[in-house]
């Protein structure tokens, strides 16, 4: 017989990214006794990974727990980038209701139609939090209709229309629910959670059934796996079987060896866990997203929707370039390989392949920036590598026509820069859908545009919109191969010889184009040290002295000034490197080079393929 848990509430707060998410949460956490009175906390203190803090944005869903007039409240923050989509499938299996965080002045953005579709397709009831209403420019009144014409969009039925509206500035710690309300705090968000978000409800005397929705790791313990308890309930040192349902043939017998539930921002050791309940388990090895932790009487697997695929590829190399070994801890293959295997613990949307080779493994994500922070972690932890342009997963249709990934590009710019952006769009096979006025002389295009379109786009966006414009991307399923596109109209300037740059040789190569390094800097034959200004690459001398003559012209001694290098970031170094390319990837440098470093074998190369 099914019941219902009146005291618990479980939600997942879902949103486009930077609308306030985990500012949110900070202040539910905060104003519900969570902290200590004389205890400093940090800002966003869900973003708890070092990336995540610098970037501001959230990568991994967390858990946490509230209480609130005696009835807990457990709280999942999911990310709001497309590419981590994947964490926010399946976290929303865990819950009975959904925040969405929507700004009060850009309102819903294509994330937001993102995360919601899959919160509607899930029917789960939504509350909207309009959030930020005390910017200056804030326009919560229009905000909400565009939500409802969302909610409309995207087929929502008459009770999903019919969801409760809140307004908020997270930052200030206040919510209401009408305008001219008193602004005092979060009382209004906590009461419309609980007096509209059901109850979770389950039957307490069938057979444990727990689905797997987040795997969290641990060098201490192992795998965690997090899920909620749908049927009866589960205790520690329990026998139970491990199932999934897209797997018929799995069934392993497990014993539960811990169990934990959520308080705050702490895990707590308990000894069972009944129907709703949010739990962490450790002491399975063999746990993975999407399996149902079973009673053994009756062992039933819980259904689980696929997590998207990867859409793009690149390869993660062993360094073996002259100066490799000098800067990392961890660079054999065999290190590699067991990072990249590990990382498959934890990232459901991650594809790791070993190739023909032991050097090299083809890496698949969910776009360019799921891969450079996998990169960028790797890289703190000591690891050095090679990594090789991204390149798109292509797939042939039942006609076996080859089908490749789009995405729809929303993009907004001011007025004068819109041409510009077409233009370059449409040479990278971009075709635009909509173009409408925004507010304060802003331009929104929608382009419905191949992935691979916009591999090494968004550096020359910034360049061109003059760092004002802003664009978001999403994933759009597979459409026809739309031709070829060609990226890059430069070539690149190549150190000729190994050794140190001279402020002489870089003096000299400066006219030929844009440089990538300064004076001091080691440099290997083959190395890129910057673009060239004409199509094809050229090789340069950087580490060339000036010859001491016996005469002195005057003015010969002038110190000769160079202009500041373009210093690139990861993401731009990813953006830059080409398919006869690498980029060299250590602790304290990135280096770009080519694949084969020897001048005469680069040029036999380049024939050869011509030739063919």
């Amino acid at each position: 017989m099914k019941i219902t848990r009146d005291d618990i509430r479980n939600i997942a707060i879902i949103a486009h990214v930077d609308h306030g998410k985990t500012t949110l949460v900070d202040e539910l956490l905060k104003q519900s006794g969570v902290f200590r009175a004389n205890q400093e906390v940090v800002e966003r203190v869900m973003d708890s990974n070092d990336i995540e803090r610098e970037r501001g944005i959230t990568i991994l869903s967390k858990n946490t727990a509230v209480f609130y007039k005696d009835i807990k409240i457990n709280i999942i923050d999911t990310p709001g980038h497309a590419d981590f989509g994947g964490e926010v499938e399946r976290v929303l299996k865990m819950v009975n209701g959904v925040i969405l965080v929507v700004d009060a002045f850009e309102g819903p953005m294509p994330q937001t139609r993102f995360v919601l579709k899959k919160a509607l397709e899930l029917e789960l009831p939504v509350i909207v939090c309009v959030n930020k209403v005390d910017r200056p420019e804030a326009r919560p009144e229009e905000v909400v209709d565009e939500v409802l014409e969302l909610l409309m969009d995207l087929d929502a039925s008459d009770e999903q229309l019919d969801c409760p509206f809140v307004y908020a500035s997270a930052k200030a710690g206040y919510a209401f629910k009408e305008m001219g309300d008193p602004k005092e705090n979060m009382s209004p968000l906590f009461e419309t959670i609980i007096d509209y978000i059901p109850a979770p409800t389950g039957d307490p005397d069938a057979d444990t059934q727990v689905l797997i929705s987040t795997i969290d790791y641990n060098e201490y313990v192992g795998k965690i796996g997090v899920g909620k308890v749908d049927n009866g309930s589960i205790k520690v040192n329990q026998e139970a079987y491990l199932l999934n349902a897209h797997e018929p043939d799995k069934k392993e017998k497990v014993k539960i060896s811990k169990l934990y539930e959520f308080d705050g921002l702490n895990k707590v050791e308990v000894t069972e866990a009944k129907i709703g309940s949010i739990v962490a388990i450790s002491g399975i090895s063999d746990l993975h997203i999407g399996d149902t932790i079973c009673g053994v009487n009756n062992p039933v697997a819980i259904p689980f929707q696929k997590i998207s695929e990867p859409t793009i590829a690149m390869n993660f190399i062993v360094n073996d370039s002259p100066l490799a070994g000098q800067e990392g801890k961890y660079v054999t293959s065999r290190h590699l390989r067991d990072r990249l295997f590990k990382e498959l613990n934890t990232d459901v949307s991650l594809r790791v392949e070993e190739t023909d080779t032991t050097e090299s493994f083809k890496v698949s994500g969910r776009g360019e920036l799921h891969l450079s922070v996998l990169i960028e972690n790797m890289r703190r932890e000591g690891y050095e590598f090679a990594v090789s342009k991204a390149e798109v997963l292509y797939k042939t249709d039942e006609n076996g026509k080859k089908t490749e990934p789009m995405e729809l590009a929303y993009i907004d710019v001011p007025e004068e820069f819109s041409g510009t952006v077409i233009d370059k769009l449409s040479q990278r096979k971009g075709e635009l859908q909509g173009m409408s006025t925004g507010s304060g002389g802003t331009t929104r295009l929608e382009f419905s545009i191949p992935s691979r379109g916009l591999i090494g786009y968004r550096g020359e966006f910034m360049t061109d919109t003059k760092g004002n414009g802003i664009i978001n991307t999403i994933f759009n399923g597979y459409e026809p191969y739309k031709g070829d596109i060609q990226y890059r109209k430069q070539g690149s300037l190549i150190a000729f010889e190994s050794g140190e740059s001279v402020t002489y040789g870089l003096f000299n190569a400066q006219d030929r184009g844009t440089l990538f390094i300064g004076p001091g800097e080691k440099v290997y034959s083959g190395m890129i040290i910057g673009q060239s200004g004409k199509s094809e690459d050229i090789e340069l001398n950087v580490c060339k002295k000036k010859h001491l003559t016996n005469t002195r012209s005057s003015g010969a001694d002038d110190a000769l000034t160079l202009t500041p290098p373009r210093i690139l970031s990861l993401e731009q170094s990813l953006e830059y490197v080409d398919n006869d390319e690498l980029l060299e990837i250590t602790p304290k440098s990135l280096r770009l080079r080519k694949k084969i470093l020897d001048p005469t074998l680069r040029k036999r190369s380049k024939i050869s393929q011509q030739s063919n």
